[in-house]
C-alpha cells in the first residue's frame, strides 16, 4: 500500500510503499523517549519527496542508525539504516503516516536496549 508521510510541519514529506502487518515499540534509550512506533521497509520502497536539506542526522551507540528530524519541528518521521544482510533499510515512523490507524494492527514490543 502507498503511504505519504511528514513531519509535523510538513518541512519533509515522503512516500512509501509498506504492507504494514504489525509495528514495534522499541525500548532503547532513543524510541523510548520519543514514543516511535516503527515499521521497517526497504529504501527502494521509500522515496524522500521534500525536505532532504532540512533534515539532522543524530547517531548514538554502535551508530549503525541514522536517526534523521526535521531541523524545524523536531519530528522523527523515518531512520535510514541497514538489515543484518546490508540491505538498506527505512525504518517508518507510523505515526507519521497520512491515514493508517495505528490501533487496526498488532504492537510488537522490542528489546532495543539489550543490543
Amino acid at each position: 500500500m502507498k503511504f505519504n508521510g511528514s513531519c509535523h510541519c510538513g518541512s519533509v514529506q515522503f512516500e512509501a510503499d509498506a504492507n504494514i502487518e504489525n509495528v514495534n515499540a522499541c525500548n532503547c534509550s532513543m524510541c523510548h523517549r520519543k514514543g516511535t512506533l516503527l515499521t521497517f521497509i526497504p529504501a527502494t520502497s521509500f522515496d524522500l519527496v521534500k525536505g532532504e536539506s532540512n533534515l539532522t542526522n543524530y547517531q548514538f551507540h554502535k551508530k549503525q542508525i541514522h536517526h534523521l528530524f526535521c531541523k524545524t519541528c523536531g519530528v522523527t518521521s523515518f531512520a535510514q539504516g541497514a538489515m543484518p544482510d546490508g540491505t538498506k533499510m527505512i525504518a517508518l515512523n507510523v505515526r507519521c503516516l497520512e491515514g493508517f490507524d495505528i490501533d487496526s494492527v498488532p504492537t510488537n514490543k522490542i528489546d532495543g536496549k539489550s543490543f
